[in-house]
């Protein structure tokens, strides 16, 4: 029952959202790592100083995970994932070092992944867990 009511939901966000790739791949990764045992406690994380948000903070066992969501609406110059370049990885860890620090959770009980969504009948879903260091 549950799986019809997110269909018919997604079908609807796709509609309404058309133009906006990066808001439905959000919500398909967050979908995504939910049934995948993760639990979302952010989504869009900015910190106070402003700079870049985080789209998904999740716990993954008792690893806090940063998740960068990286949305195409086709594979045809690449995997989404290959978006995410260095001078990015520095902002998200900037942010993700406030939120944890904020959060009270040691720097070494974190993760920076990437999930990677091809939008299509069915979306491709990648999750690249430990996509960059965090040192």
């Amino acid at each position: 029952m549950m799986s019809l009511l997110y269909r018919a939901a997604d079908a609807v966000r796709r509609r309404v959202l058309a133009d906006d790739h990066g808001r439905v791949g959000e919500d398909l990764a967050h979908r995504y790592l939910r049934r995948h045992g993760c639990t979302i406690v952010a989504r869009n994380y900015r910190p106070p100083y402003g700079g870049v948000e985080i789209d998904l903070v999740a716990w993954h066992a008792k690893t806090l995970v940063f998740v960068e969501v990286k949305t195409r609406s086709a594979g045809d110059f690449g995997t989404p994932d290959r978006a995410v370049d260095r001078e990015k990885q520095d902002h998200v860890k900037r942010a993700a070092r406030d939120y944890a620090r904020r959060a009270g959770v040691d720097w070494e009980k974190t993760r920076f992944d990437i999930v990677s969504v091809v939008l299509g009948s069915p979306p491709r879903i990648e999750w690249i867990r430990g996509a960059w260091r965090s040192v």
